[in-house]
Parts: structure tokens; sequence; C-alpha cells
């Protein structure tokens, strides 16, 4: 394999997640409207625990030390735990298309936790664009109306960005386990320890009067194989091939794709003013990037 084409594998990788990702968004707003939200997630978490069943022996071969089980008991409350009780519940609250959007703060979330946490420079520009980026997300949230599809557009934005603070803790913590752990272990792990952390939703009421349909079984199988198999064995390959930072940045087309899908699949749409906060997001997002010298010297 030549030197070009492993350059390219991580980043065909992490393309392919996004896409995956931004119809996610679209299958799990449709599946709650067939069933309930937490049956959804333990489902979703069931079906991938069950596609990586056969893999049991080699899990066992994958070099799991005493030193990897608090960072991996971490990485796992964070996603996909917390990450998915958080997501799950703004997806009650908002449409597909705002919380995709609430995603694009990922990156800049990721560079700062990094910076902190790992010891990274950190520069103004960036600093900037973090708040330029969380301005357009509170503004996204504010200028939402409600609607069948979003009945609460704050509360269900806010929990999302939630659902990102998880998310930042995961990525970090998955680029350290991912120097000694393959990613395929990890992305198992991450399947069954879902699947034990929300079996208990089954004894809730609400849930065991829940009916099933065709229609959300098919959503639930799609989420369980081709998204939290597919999309997360192919984002956490990325990530183990290309620094943390670089890859969080595909997140930026979660919504795009996420936007599109909801518009052809869901018939969603953004008034005039959250197109504008959308764009003040994205605009926050490109003056975090730190590409030239001249943005170096501003590091703080």
């Amino acid at each position: 394999m030549t030197d070009g084409v492993q350059r390219m594998l991580p980043i065909m990788a992490l393309l392919s997640a996004m896409v995956l990702w931004g119809s996610s968004f679209v299958a799990l707003k449709y599946s709650f409207q067939e069933m309930h939200p937490l049956a959804v997630i333990l489902g979703r978490m069931v079906v991938a625990s069950l596609c990586f069943l056969p893999f049991y022996r080699s899990f066992a071969r994958a070099g799991l030390r005493r030193h990897h089980m608090v960072p991996l008991a971490c990485m796992c409350l964070c996603e996909p735990c917390c990450y998915f009780l958080f997501e799950s519940l703004a997806l009650v609250y908002t449409s597909a298309s705002q919380a995709s959007m609430i995603t694009t703060m990922l990156p800049l979330m990721v560079a700062l936790a990094a910076g902190l946490m790992l010891g990274e420079r950190i520069t103004r520009r960036t600093i900037g664009g973090f708040f330029l980026a969380a301005a357009g997300a509170l503004w996204l949230s504010l200028g939402g109306e409600g609607t069948d599809q979003a009945p609460h557009p704050a509360l269900g934005n806010f929990l999302e960005f939630m659902a990102m603070v998880c998310a930042t803790g995961y990525t970090i913590l998955m680029k350290r386990l991912s120097k000694e752990l393959h990613p395929f272990f990890l992305t198992g792990i991450q399947a069954f320890t879902g699947a034990v952390f929300f079996a208990p939703v089954l004894l809730l009421p609400s849930v065991q009067a829940s009916a099933l349909s065709i229609g959300g079984i098919g959503a639930v199988l799609y989420l369980g194989i081709v998204v939290s198999v597919g999309a997360y064995g192919l984002y956490n390959f990325g990530v183990s091939r290309i620094p943390a930072s670089q890859a969080s940045a595909f997140v930026n087309l979660i919504p795009v794709f996420s936007i599109l899908f909801g518009f052809l699949l869901l018939g969603e749409r953004l008034n005039f003013w959250q197109w504008m906060a959308c764009t003040l997001v994205f605009t926050g997002v490109l003056v975090s990037q730190d590409t030239t010298s001249g943005q170096r010297r501003e590091a703080v």
C-alpha cells in the first residue's frame, strides 16, 4: 500500500463516518416518533453488541492492562452512556437540523480541552472562534419557534451541547487509549457498555408500554449496525491515525448532511434568523482555525 493511500484512508474513513452520523440524527428523530427514546438507544446498543459478539475471542487478546481500566471506564461513561442520555432527550425537544448544528462546536471544545488537559497550545484566535460559535448556537436556540419537530428548541439545543461536552471527553480519552488498544476493540467495548448501562430502562413503565413498529425497528437496526458499528468504527480508526484536533474538525460536516437528510426525509425547515445563526456558528469554526505563522504568535 502506497504512502498516499495510507494517508487517504483515515480521511475517507472520517468522511464516511460524518455522512453516517449526519443521517443518524434523522434516524433517531424518526425512531423517537415510533418508540420510546431510551428504548431506541438500548436497542441500538444491543444490536451493536450482537455485531461485535463473534469477535469476543480477539477482544480477550487486545492487550488490556490494569492502567487502561480507569481511562476506558471514563471514556465509556462519556460516550455512549452520558452522551446518549443527553442526545436522546435533546432530540425530543429540538429538530435534527438544529441539534446537528450544535455538533460544530465539538472541534473547538476538543481543542480547548487538549490545551487544558494535554498541554497543547491554545491561541486567542481559537478562543475567539469558540465564543463566536457559542453565540451562534445560542442565537440558533433562541431564534427557533416551537414546532412539531422542535417543541422546545432552546432546551433541546442545550441538552445537545451537554452531549458535546461528553463527546469532548470521549475524543480526548479515545486518542489516548488508541495508542495502545485497537480502535475496533474500543468500539466494541463502547457497545457492550452501552447495552449494560441502558438495560435498566426496560423497567420503566413508559418503556414497557411503548409499541414496536416496523419503521422503528428498522431505524434501530440501522442505528445499531450502520451507525454504532460502522460510523464509530470508522471514526475511531481515523482518530487513531491522525491528531485528535484534525479528526474532530470533520464533525463540522455533520450538520451539512443532517440538514440535507432532515429536509429530504422529515421536511424540516430553518427560519431566516436560524440560517443567520448557522452562519455565525460556521464563522466561529473558521475563525478558530490556526494555520498561519502569524496566528501562532497569538498563543496565550
